[in-house]
């Protein structure tokens, strides 16, 4: 089963979280999402535990239970759901176009002549 875990403290590490899930049987994985830019942990991970039976008890001990001054969510995880993808960078324009609101390419200084 996978198992959500939020409002995790940001200093702790996937080992601890890992112990923390162990208490009530095998813990396959156990990771904390991380900012892709800053490294920092997002406040969240995901633990995957093999045993259904183990995993539904470490649900119900630990939802709401504090760690390092943290109430926990903690749950089975749902499916990820799909977003759509982003066209990249016209995507936001709207209806400018991709031009990013320039008008023409002769605006400015009036030119010479």
């Amino acid at each position: 089963m996978n198992i959500y875990v939020g409002n995790l403290p940001r200093n702790l590490s996937e080992g601890e979280l890992r112990e923390t899930f162990q208490a009530f049987g095998e813990v396959t994985t156990a990771s904390i999402i991380k900012d892709k830019y800053s490294g920092q942990s997002r406040g969240f991970g995901f633990v995957e535990m093999p045993n259904r039976e183990e995993a539904e008890r470490a649900i119900a001990a630990l939802n709401g239970q504090e760690l390092k001054g943290r109430a926990l969510t903690v749950n089975e995880a749902r499916p990820r759901e799909e977003r759509p993808k982003s066209g990249g960078f016209g995507s936001r324009m709207g209806s400018r176009g991709g031009r990013g609101g320039f008008s023409g390419g002769r605006g400015g200084f009036g030119g010479r002549r």
